[in-house]
């Protein structure tokens, strides 16, 4: 509920300056994530970046600093700036966004056992990542962060959310939600616009779905059969 993820990627800083206004004076109430544009995590320039997000937000360091996508930087590179920022004090954690298991295998031959988490698209109809991404990471014991979980709020029409959300007295959206946190190794970072918005996120998280509830969800979007190229936002 506390954790706060953005970007230098978003409105190129301007998310990162808004947000270093709003939470001035509560810093350590909050768990912040940024993320570092692909073409700049690499040696020199992923600390030049770093430095960047953390004047914005105002804040003298990360809890969690995460290389937004697979770019063209080695990543023993990224891998040794990030540990280098770790030292430093200015994180407190890294990890990794829309990285697919090819990505993970080779994150961590590279020398990333210490990746803290994966931040990849999941919900209820993108569900590729469960086919073999979902499990890699729990065996690894890697949490995964689900961004849009609820479809960027534009769930489509579904029988089988709405007939959910009737029998428990709840909106589909927060089926949706409840859904992707059935897992216990899954982080959910829905978005929220106001405060109603934001309880109504957290009435999710006291929503237990039943076995008969999940098989109605599968049988309309079903799990994956084989392999898919990861979806990404």
């Amino acid at each position: 509920m506390s954790l706060i993820d953005t970007a230098e990627m978003y409105g190129d800083g301007a998310a990162e300056t808004l947000l270093g206004e709003a939470f001035a004076g509560a810093r350590d109430q909050i768990f912040l994530v940024s993320k570092v544009y692909p073409q700049n995590a690499g040696r020199g320039r992923i600390e030049r970046a770093c430095e960047a997000s953390l004047q914005r937000l105002k804040t003298d360091h990360l809890d969690l600093y995460l290389l937004h996508w697979r770019g063209q930087v080695p990543l023993a590179e990224t891998i040794e700036g990030m540990d280098a920022l770790m030292r430093a004090g200015k994180i407190r954690r890294w990890g990794v966004s829309n990285f697919d298991a090819g990505d993970m295998d080779q994150l961590v031959r590279a020398g990333g056992e210490s990746c803290a988490t994966n931040q990849v698209l999941y919900n209820v109809t993108e569900r590729g990542a469960e086919f073999d991404l979902l499990p890699q990471l729990r065996k690894r014991a890697i949490p995964t962060m689900a961004y849009s979980p609820v479809g960027q709020g534009r769930l489509p029409q579904s029988p089988a959310l709405s007939a959910v959300a009737k029998r428990h007295g709840v909106t589909p959206s927060q089926v949706a939600l409840a859904w992707v946190l059935r897992d216990p190794t899954v982080i959910a970072i829905p978005k929220a616009a106001d405060v109603a918005h934001v309880e109504a996120n957290r009435r999710a998280l006291d929503l237990m779905l039943t076995a008969e509830d999940l098989a109605a969800i599968d049988a309309e979007f079903a799990p994956p059969t084989r392999k898919t190229r990861l979806a990404m936002l």
